[in-house]
């Protein structure tokens, strides 16, 4: 997750101080990735080292406000032009889990993706119930519509996101059972020991007499 292309795109709105920056993010992604207020302004102030951000004085209320620079509307534009790399993928603990659990003793591996998978369920249900109230806030309008619609879009993505995981969990289970079972059958050959070819039922030459 990019912190500081989600804050130059809030500051492409207009200056804003750090709280607010915080309360903008989460209320657009839905609070998917919360920050904290240190995370926001050490992110701030890496910004500000760059170039991409200045400080732009203070609101009547003593905040400190920051406004994109030149530089920093450039870094937004390459960043939302530019594909997000899936050549190398973040770490999923779920499937690292799902690895470790291979082979290890006294780990039940279908016992592990059951739990997940009961888990990962009740997730996909949850985010659809969240989705039917986006909707309906997207549906009737009103000043916050952007936010909803861009809450909206998280939640879908989540969704998806759980319905695949649901599909490989799934396929896993299928894939553990098949192995399971073509390893028991070449046990079972292994135990019956090599075949002894029949006789041969030719009939022996004989010399003429």
């Amino acid at each position: 997750m990019s912190i500081r292309h989600g804050l130059l795109a809030l500051l492409e709105h207009g200056p804003r101080y750090g709280s607010q920056l915080r309360t903008e993010f989460e209320s657009r992604t839905g609070a998917t990735w919360p920050l904290n207020v240190g995370q926001v302004y050490t992110t701030l102030n890496r910004l500000e080292r760059d170039g991409m951000v200045a400080q732009g004085g203070d609101d009547e209320a003593g905040h400190a406000l920051y406004v994109i620079t030149e530089a920093g509307r450039a870094e937004l534009r390459n960043w939302f032009a530019t594909p997000v790399d899936r050549s190398s993928p973040p770490r999923d603990e779920l499937a690292i889990k799902l690895a470790m659990a291979v082979g290890t003793p006294g780990v039940d591996i279908r016992v592990v993706i059951q739990s997940q998978r009961h888990h990962t369920v009740k997730a996909m249900q949850d985010y659809t119930r969240l989705k039917a109230q986006a909707l309906a806030a997207v549906e009737s309008g009103g000043s916050q519509e952007r936010d909803d619609v861009a809450w909206l879009l998280v939640l879908e993505q989540l969704i998806f996101q759980t319905e695949a995981e649901a599909r490989w969990l799934d396929h896993c289970e299928v894939r553990l059972i098949r192995l399971a079972t073509a390893a028991a059958a070449a046990a079972k050959r292994g135990a019956a020991g090599p075949t002894t070819p029949p006789a041969s039922t030719q009939p022996t030459s004989r010399s003429a007499s």
